[in-house]
């Protein structure tokens, strides 16, 4: 196969024409490291490298340009990638890259998404872990992120109690409004335990 043409397609990017049939759209990056230029012969591994390198190009600055805008687990980048460029091999050596550069980093950001949803938001240990896990962290990492707050999550569920669920929890002897209080302070994490035990203590605080 020859270059029969290589000429400036659009700001950085360059069209080569390739036996004056096929035409492929590259960065500047790509013609200066494989040398393109007009009248060069190329076989079909080399235009394949080409061809790799132009699209691991294109994928690694689209990465860059998502995680401008929020971080993201090995996990989910991978299948971002992979939805736009279809290929599994190439979008998990972009990852494997931004994770070597230290750009992706998984535990980093499970501790941001820690501080999300336990200090911000009070989720229980549960739905914390849950919630992290859906982001694609590793089940044992999440678990070890969110060692530290063990303290936190008894003083979050004490917390709820007294300022969003208190004008439900006026009477210890009523029963619907308490399971009513307990079933949404399930749903943001906590077990039937802990919540028995802080409601517990809520009312006889208040007798006290």
């Amino acid at each position: 196969m020859k270059v029969t043409s290589v000429k400036i397609y659009k700001g950085t990017t360059y069209e080569a024409e390739i036996d004056d049939t096929r035409k492929i759209y590259l960065h500047a990056d790509i013609i200066a490291d494989f040398d393109i230029h007009e009248g060069m012969e190329l076989e079909r591994s080399e235009l394949k490298k080409i061809i790799y390198a132009s699209n691991f190009r294109r994928a690694y600055q689209y990465a860059l340009y998502c995680l401008d805008y929020r971080d993201y687990s090995a996990k989910e980048m991978r299948e971002k990638l992979v939805k736009t460029y279809r290929n599994e091999s190439l979008c998990g050596a972009v990852v494997k890259k931004l994770e070597s550069a230290g750009i992706i980093d998984d535990e980093r950001y499970a501790e941001k998404l820690a501080v999300r949803y336990v200090e911000a938001r009070k989720y229980g240990f549960r739905r914390a872990k849950h919630e992290i896990i859906m982001k694609g962290i590793d089940e044992y990492l999440a678990e070890d992120i969110l060692l530290p707050y063990e303290e936190s999550f008894s003083e979050n569920l004490a917390h709820l109690i007294e300022t969003k669920y208190s004008r439900l929890l006026t009477d210890r002897n009523d029963r619907k409004s308490i399971e009513k209080v307990k079933s949404s302070l399930v749903r943001y994490g906590y077990g039937f335990d802990e919540i028995n035990r802080a409601t517990g203590e809520y009312f006889d605080n208040r007798e006290d």
